[in-house]
């Protein structure tokens, strides 16, 4: 990778925001993890579980990436630091948005 390819990759603007199952999902939303069929070990061990969304991250095919935070993790704050180990990254497709219920409702 050269100087140019980084440079362009760093002025890409970043995703706010993706639509999964009709729903506009952002950092700061809840998800449910379904990691596709066939993933390594830690696809079975998320599976299922729930997870905040730390941001969206785009590669160089231009895919949507969500980097999320897992509630149960008790490093989940080293993941909101960016930190290795507990922050993963799942496709839109191996998410389900959690809609929250009005309190009034």
């Amino acid at each position: 990778m050269n100087q140019k390819d980084w440079f362009s990759l760093e002025s890409r603007p970043p995703l706010n925001c993706v639509r999964v199952s009709g729903i506009e999902l952002k950092p700061g939303d809840r998800v449910r993890l379904r990691p596709r069929a066939g993933g390594d070990i830690f696809d079975i061990a998320l599976d299922g579980k729930s997870a905040i969304i730390e941001s969206i991250e785009q590669d160089y095919e231009n895919q949507a990436h969500l980097a999320v935070t897992v509630d149960e993790d008790p490093g989940r704050d080293l993941g909101a630091l960016r930190l290795p180990g507990h922050r993963f990254f799942f496709s839109p497709e191996e998410v389900e948005p959690i809609v929250e219920k009005n309190a009034k409702e």
